[in-house]
Formats: structure tokens, sequence, C-alpha cells
């Protein structure tokens, strides 16, 4: 096991330094001066020189990539050219907003999705299987963005039982953050909720059709027996990953989940600093974004090796 968990957490090493040359490399080929944003129509040519000297954009990409992965490493993520404020701590003032955001979300699909698809697998080529492939169906067809709409007009402008955006903020308590997010969240994992449904559903549908499963029937276990035990617990490597995937890629969703439902987390900081060519807050939010997808996938990856055996030998 401990070598299983040596050779992931050096492919996770790696990944991250790739992926931080990534972030680098495209937010400095992106159009436009940071410069001439900060000082204006107006300012001299003189005075943008200046500041990219003070900057220390004139330099070579390779030693502003090097200056800025050390100080990284010590969890010195730049100033905001924008706020005049560490990076780190205006990722860090955002968070209480995208993490409950994207755990409901998480939550919502799994607690949704893997009872469906374990219904829809039973009920193979019946009529609760072919009502949840096409609830699936539309969850796959409608979009985060245009759900999260239709939800605003339904449940804030027709019934009027949520507002419409905004974040009342955990210091107003628990129950008004929460439901400040119910929204956003069902909308946020609505994709997700019907992609998982059908990954369970194949999954369990491959491992029930195995023999040992045929056996396990006609010895007479249970169903229930059945499907825990012998069935639902091999067929979880596929659901895991799929699963694992998308936990990623729920984080990356609230971004722009957070600008329709206008929360006050890190997507609309990033989009923020994207229009106002803020450097060091693009690359330190990408950079935090993407180190969590790569942490959930070194996660899932250990839980392989606890889910079989086998694969901590290979």
């Amino acid at each position: 096991m401990r070598r299983y968990i040596a050779r992931r957490a050096a492919a996770f090493v790696a990944t991250l330094f790739l992926v931080s040359v990534l972030i680098f490399v495209v937010v400095r080929v992106l159009p436009g001066d940071p410069a001439l944003v900060i000082i204006g129509a107006e300012g001299s040519p003189e005075a943008a020189a200046r500041l990219r000297e003070a900057l220390g954009l004139n330099r070579p990409i390779a030693v502003q990539y090097g200056e800025w992965l050390g100080r990284a490493l010590r969890g010195d993520l730049g100033v905001s050219l924008q706020y005049d404020v560490p990076v780190g701590r205006l990722i860090l003032s955002r968070l209480p907003v995208t993490i409950p955001l994207t755990l409901m979300a998480a939550a919502f699909m799994l607690t949704a999705a893997l009872p469906l698809g374990l219904y829809a697998a039973r009920r193979h080529r019946r009529t609760g299987d072919y009502l949840a492939m096409l609830v699936s169906q539309i969850g796959i067809a409608v979009p985060g963005f245009w759900a999260g709409l239709l939800l605003i007009l339904l449940f804030s402008v027709r019934l009027g039982w949520v507002e419409s955006g905004g974040f009342a903020g955990w210091s107003s308590g628990l129950w008004p953050g929460v439901r400040s997010l119910l929204l956003p969240a069902f909308a946020l994992g609505l994709f997700q909720t019907a992609v998982l449904v059908r990954a369970t559903r194949s999954s369990l549908l491959d491992v029930l059709r195995e023999d040992y499963v045929r056996t396990a029937r006609a010895k007479g276990v249970g169903e229930l027996s059945v499907l825990g035990k012998h069935t639902l617990r091999n067929a979880m490597i596929p659901i895991v990953t799929v699963a694992g995937l998308q936990l990623g890629q729920l984080m990356a969703g609230a971004i722009i989940l957070e600008s329709v439902f206008a929360l006050p987390g890190i997507g609309r900081l990033v989009l923020g600093a994207i229009t106002a060519r803020d450097l060091p807050l693009v690359q330190g939010v990408t950079l935090f974004v993407a180190s969590t997808i790569v942490l959930i996938n070194f996660a899932v990856d250990l839980l392989y090796g606890v889910l079989d055996p086998r694969i901590r030998y290979d």
C-alpha cells in the first residue's frame, strides 16, 4: 500500500507542476497589457514602461515563472493589482460561499443519482428504467445556467419562496445562508446528477450479469443482500471514477452559477479579475481551482486501493 501511495503522490506532484506551468503561460499570452489597465487610458508610455519594470513584466517568462512558483510554494500568490490585497486573502474570503455551494451540489448529486441509478438497474428495460433514463436525459440536455434562470423564474419570481440572488451571509444564521445556496446548488448539480445516474446504472448492469451474482441468487440470497454485498461494492470503481471527475467539475462550474445568482464567491472574483487583467489574481484563483481538482483525483486514486486491494499491487 505504501508503494501505491508513493506512486500516486509522485503523479500528483508532477501533475501540479505541469498545471502550474500551463496556467502561467496561458495567462501571460492573453491579450492586453496589465500596466495599461492599471494606469488607465490617459497614462503615458513612459509610465507604463516604469510600471512594467516594477511588476517584473519585462523579464524573461522563465524567470517570472520561477519567481512566481517559488513564492507560491511558500503560500504567497502575490498581490492583486485590482484590490491591492494579497491574493491568498481574497481567495480565503470567498471560500465560505464557493465551498458550501460545491458541497451542497455534490450532496444533491450523490443522494439523487445513486438511488435512481440503482432503481433503474433493478428495473432494467421496464417502465421505471425508461422513466429514470428520461429524467437523466433532460438533466443532461439542460445547461446549468439555463436551469438556474428557470429556477429563479419559478421559485423566486412566481412563488416567492426564496431570493432571486445574493448571499445572506453565515453571520445571519445557518438557515439563511443555506437558503441562499439551495437554488444555485440544485442548478449546479443537475447535469452532474444526470451523468452519474447513467454511470451508476451502466456499472450495476455490468456486475448484475456476472456469474457470481447469478450463483448468489440461485442459492436463495435476498435481493437486498445481492445488491448491497455482491453488486454495489464491485460496481463502485467506475462510479467513484465518474463521481470524482464530477466533483472537480462542480468546483469549476460554480464560476458560472455564481454569476447567475450574484453570489460573492470565487467565480465572480475570477471573472472580475479577467476583466481587469489582474494577472496575479487570475493565476492564483486558477491555480487554486486546478489544485483542488488534482487533489480530488488523487483522493479517488487512493480510494481505488481501498475498494479493490488488487489495484495496490498492479
